[in-house]
């Protein structure tokens, strides 16, 4: 019996996305790392003190030292805990976190001749958008989960804010996400940011654009449980919230995931409403515009990093009541207002004048 041909383009391109994948969350990981570091010396800065400068200069060893303690920390399992969901909680929220950037395009595509190109994401599927937010809904099971399996009132009710918060902010953040994905007529998050940069007008620039961009931040900003967002957490009524009862690796792996996050909702803001990699558009040509591309983004990237770091300095923690008063009062009915007004301008807009389609 003859053996079966071997596709070698087939495992080429299984290997590549291995390999990239492997990259990405390895990046994700080191500036996770890193932010811990920045965020400290930001904040550091703005309260007047140094922030982390023993560990190595500037103290840039610091994460390194962090990580090593946290690995060598006696892991607790409280004796009423469910042993085998308290272990399984942070996995939930890590892994969600990881696997996201997938579907991120940070660049465009950059011509090898031969009908290859190299493309600056690990997989293009059409509906990208849509596997990001069922992905990151996933995300909150794992902190849900962590406040239950502990058997503590202050982890419990943590978690419960958790869930809570997820259920009110994500309803404004998907109208907002909404109204691009109106304009552009595609849930391809590569598609999206392509339409903006053939333009050379990102969806922010639009009147209704730019409404959707503050909500969308504004509601990233609470998915990611970041201040003054911070409800789940709040050490000064719950303890720690939901991560109350863990320790070492199992406690770090909880703000793994929402660092991860921050780069996440980031991402997604930059791609939705800030043209991804644009001004680094195809005019230039398609080799420097591919280079120039994911610099860009992650000077955008960087923008937004410091912009959670920046709140976290500023804003006192919200009372849970106007938490939820913001996100069922304000934030949503404007941002459902606001995507009936595009659905309205898209569709009286004259057929074929639509720049975006």
């Amino acid at each position: 019996m003859p053996f079966p041909e071997i596709d070698w383009n087939l495992i080429g391109i299984v290997v590549l996305a291995f390999i990239k994948s492997f990259v990405v969350v390895n990046l994700l990981l080191a500036i996770f790392a890193y932010m811990t570091w920045t965020e400290r010396r930001v904040m550091g800065r703005m309260q007047v003190r140094r922030g982390p400068n023993r560990v190595g200069p500037y103290g840039l060893l610091q994460p390194i030292a962090d990580g090593i303690k946290l690995a060598l920390k006696e892991d607790i399992v409280p004796s009423q805990a469910n042993p085998w969901v308290h272990t399984l909680a942070p996995i939930m929220s890590l892994v969600p976190a990881l696997i996201i950037f997938a579907v991120i395009p940070i660049g465009p595509s950059i011509p090898l001749g031969d009908d290859h190109s190299w493309t600056w994401y690990i997989a293009n599927i059409n509906v990208g958008y849509l596997y990001c937010t069922a992905i990151a809904s996933l995300g909150v099971y794992g902190i849900v989960l962590a406040g239950w399996a502990s058997n503590n009132k202050y982890s419990l009710l943590g978690g419960l804010r958790a869930s809570a918060q997820m259920i009110s902010y994500e309803l404004a953040q998907g109208l907002a996400a909404l109204t691009v994905i109106v304009m552009a007529g595609t849930i391809n998050l590569y598609e999206i940011v392509e339409q903006q940069n053939r333009i050379f007008m990102p969806y922010v620039l639009w009147p209704t654009g730019l409404i959707a961009f503050f909500i969308y931040v504004i509601a990233g900003t609470a998915e990611a449980n970041r201040a003054p967002f911070d409800l789940p957490e709040a050490e000064g009524e719950l303890g720690a919230g939901f991560h109350t009862e863990y320790s070492g690796f199992k406690w770090s792996m909880f703000f793994m995931a929402e660092y991860v996050n921050m780069v996440n909702i980031s991402a997604l803001a930059i791609v939705l409403f800030l043209g991804g990699w644009w001004p680094a558009v195809g005019a230039l040509g398609p080799v420097v515009a591919g280079i120039l591309g994911p610099i860009f983004f992650l000077l955008k990237l960087a923008v937004f990093m410091f912009f959670f770091v920046w709140l976290r300095s500023t804003l006192p923690r919200l009372r849970f009541d106007r938490l939820m008063n913001l996100g069922w009062k304000v934030l949503f009915p404007i941002s459902l207002a606001n995507l009936v007004v595009t659905a309205v301008v898209v569709a009286l807009w004259p057929v074929g004048w639509w720049p975006f389609a």
